[in-house]
């Protein structure tokens, strides 16, 4: 699996798949059974593959997958890496925390330098919110540098029950 351009958090990929969708989905039903290395959860058309609680980190990745009847022997399947959702919850808030301050502090400088008055605080703020932006990029990339050898393994085990070889 080659993962695509360097600056997505979330990769994605896709799949056409030569069976019909309610086949993958109960390949994937099936698993939870047979294996204990993964959580495999299953919701509609949506398949969720993470690892379980005693083995996962701050930064361990999940994968989710949408099945799409392409006809009535052909599916297609959408892959999606990313981080628990409440870590990925907690990395949009902040940035929207930084993006909203970003803009009222030059709301702010703005008003201030209109009146004639110092506003050297407020682009000072400003300078250090555009650095809390870059940390928390980075932050994002250490966590995705983190969990890769992870996404390999939940995207082998999806392979390999994709094509029946799970032992």
């Amino acid at each position: 699996m080659q993962l695509p351009n360097e600056i997505v958090l979330r990769p994605r990929f896709k799949k056409q798949l030569q069976q019909p969708q309610s086949q993958v989905l109960n390949t994937f039903e099936a698993t939870k059974a047979t294996q204990s290395d993964f959580v495999v959860t299953r919701i509609d058309d949506h398949v969720f593959i993470r690892f379980p609680k005693h083995q996962q980190h701050f930064w361990s990745p999940q994968l989710h997958l949408e099945i799409i009847p392409v006809t009535d022997t052909e599916s297609e399947l959408f892959g999606l890496f990313g981080p628990a959702p409440t870590v990925w919850t907690l990395f949009m808030f902040l940035h929207f925390l930084v993006a909203t301050l970003f803009l009222g502090f030059g709301v702010w400088a703005y008003s201030n330098y209109s009146l004639d008055t110092p506003f050297t605080v407020q682009v000072v703020v400003m300078i250090l919110l555009v650095v809390i932006w870059f940390a928390l990029y980075f932050a994002g990339k250490m966590g995705k540098a983190a969990g890769k050898k992870e996404m390999y393994a939940l995207y082998i085990f999806m392979d390999k029950t994709l094509r029946g070889k799970l032992e």
